[in-house]
């Protein structure tokens, strides 16, 4: 797969109702891409993203989502018309919200953004390893004796234990108890 063919950009309004499908589709992307390691934290990272566009930009404001993959990166962007940079917020233990960009700077292997000409864009990017196939290992052939034919015996064998083998009483065999608690 070529370089052009790891970039995919969709554009869209950041409403919560269209969210199930982005994420399907972003799903779809990175296992063309055979990146299916990357599914969760992508679709995490772009729907914390996508929900701050609708909150602080608009809930019809449009937006475009852009996935490239390259140089070992898979760089996740959200362009929108919103002048304002965000800004990663520590918010206290009892505060509800704020955590956004917190939660994208930890899946992350960096993130950022970026004022445009026409609003901004903010971006983050994940460590791209494509998944390998495990192959299992070659069969080795093992060379196997043949058989050696023996000869029934004329007469009826018995069998004996040695003679200082002596049958256990039946008392004095161990017993384990197995209980659940």
């Amino acid at each position: 797969m070529n370089e052009s063919d790891r970039t995919y950009e969709l554009h869209l309004t950041a409403e919560p109702r269209r969210l199930t499908v982005v994420r399907r589709i972003v799903a779809a992307h990175l296992r063309h891409w055979e990146l299916a390691d990357l599914v969760d934290p992508t679709v995490l990272g772009i729907t914390e993203l996508l929900a701050n566009v609708h909150r602080h930009v608009g809930q019809d404001a449009p937006c475009v989502l852009r996935l490239t993959c390259a140089d070992g990166l898979l760089r996740c962007e959200v362009h929108d018309s919103g002048p304002a940079l965000p800004r990663l917020l520590h918010p206290d233990d009892e505060e509800v919200g704020g955590r956004g960009l917190e939660l994208v700077a930890a899946l992350c292997k960096e993130w950022g953004a970026e004022a445009t000409e026409d609003g901004k864009v903010v971006w983050f990017a994940l460590q791209a390893v494509p998944a390998v196939p495990v192959e299992a290992p070659a069969a080795v052939p093992v060379p196997v004796a043949a058989p050696v034919p023996v000869a029934a015996p004329d007469r009826p064998v018995r069998l004996e234990w040695p003679g200082d083998y002596r049958s256990p009483e039946p008392d004095s065999l161990p017993v384990t108890v197995l209980s659940r608690s």
